[in-house]
């Protein structure tokens, strides 16, 4: 399906981190054309649709609802920056479809590296509520003509893999509607678009594609659009083997979204090949960042235990780039689970002004 898309970075996008500043100048400069402001956030920044295509068939996607998952708005930036360069894939593309694309629906958030919005709400639990304006602009536009498809756009963790030993680099889902978790006519196009990104792209990256729970989530965004007959399509950007800064997530993840634009132009909204969405296996929740086997600490009898910790990802004030700030997240006997990297400490020394690492602090120990 996207043997003849050939992926290429947006050079004006060299880091994980995106600024709403450098996101507007380049929409300005770039994309006037094709864009136009639909609305402020909490604090007041600019909210941006991209609209592009002569097809009948049309797709409402959305990028950063989470402020720190910025593959999200990669994805679209890097896919327009390839198909510049392959414009007769471009054309036979959007021929068929009509894209409307939400920029940062959460430019507050985006802007400091944090998940909620100015309000700390989550505004992916905020669909009933609606208390954040940034929800209430992305239900105006939703409805503002019919669309047959949604693509609700996310990050997940490195926390997850497909099968206990590969990372989930992208994971997929086709929400629910009930607590049944029926599979209905909506959910079943969802599903045949998603299967034909997993056809597509499983040759690729082999064993780290997953499946996201399905799990009713009463308050959530893709659930109720899926309610409201709307076919949602999750994308979840995951964990590539050594890439923190997530290129690789990143190439493939804009590969998924072409090959779902050019998927939904052939099925013409059919459900043809939907079964095979439960091939896909299911995310796992398997592995912390780095596990430190049989640590053994400076207290007063013997005590030998592993340590989990996880990277907490932030923005400092200056800087262009995020950074990784190592967290204790579990201490104890860790064997049922795996770490990306793995340190045995057998027969070194703990080195710490502490006896013991302190959970939920900044690591504060290295090994001799």
């Amino acid at each position: 399906m996207n043997s003849s898309f050939q992926y290429q970075k947006n050079p004006n996008f060299p880091n994980r981190y995106i600024s709403p500043e450098s996101l507007y100048n380049f929409i300005r400069e770039n994309l006037s054309d094709y864009v136009s402001e639909i609305g402020k956030s909490t604090l007041g920044l600019p909210i941006y649709k991209f609209s592009y295509g002569t097809g009948s068939i049309n797709i409402l996607a959305w990028s950063q609802m989470h402020g720190n998952e910025s593959n999200s708005t990669h994805c679209m930036l890097d896919l327009w920056y390839s198909l510049e360069s392959q414009p007769e894939l471009k054309e036979e593309v959007f021929s068929k479809i009509s894209l409307d694309f939400i920029f940062m629906l959460n430019p507050d958030g985006s802007k400091v590296w944090t998940r909620r919005n100015a309000l700390d709400v989550d505004m992916n639990r905020d669909y009933l509520q609606g208390a954040s304006c940034e929800m209430q602009l992305l239900k105006e536009i939703a409805f503002s003509k019919k669309y047959d498809y949604g693509f609700n756009l996310h990050e997940q963790r490195t926390l997850f893999s497909t099968d206990g030993k590969n990372p989930a680099t992208l994971s997929f889902l086709a929400p629910s509607q009930d607590f049944d978790r029926t599979v209905t006519e909506t959910r079943k196009k969802s599903m045949a678009v998603i299967s034909e990104i997993y056809e597509a792209l499983k040759t690729q990256i082999p064993n780290q594609i997953a499946r996201y729970s399905d799990e009713f989530y009463p308050t959530s965004t893709g659930d109720n659009l899926m309610k409201a007959g709307i076919p949602v399509v999750l994308f979840e950007g995951g964990h590539f083997p050594n890439d923190y800064q997530r290129f690789g997530t990143r190439k493939y993840y804009t590969i998924a979204l072409y090959t779902a634009l050019s998927t939904i132009g052939k099925l013409e909204n059919d459900t043809l090949g939907f079964e095979r969405y439960f091939e896909i296996p299911e995310n796992k929740e398997s592995h912390f960042d780095i596990i430190y086997r049989n640590l053994k600490l400076n207290t007063d009898f013997e005590c030998i235990l592993d340590v989990a910790v996880q990277f907490k990802e932030e923005i400092r004030e200056g800087n262009k780039e995020i950074s990784f700030v190592p967290i204790v997240v579990e201490v104890g006997d860790l064997h049922r689970k795996k770490g990306w990297k793995e340190i045995d400490c057998t027969g070194k020394r703990f080195v710490s002004q502490n006896k013991f690492p302190k959970l939920d602090a900044v690591q504060n120990f290295t090994i001799e």
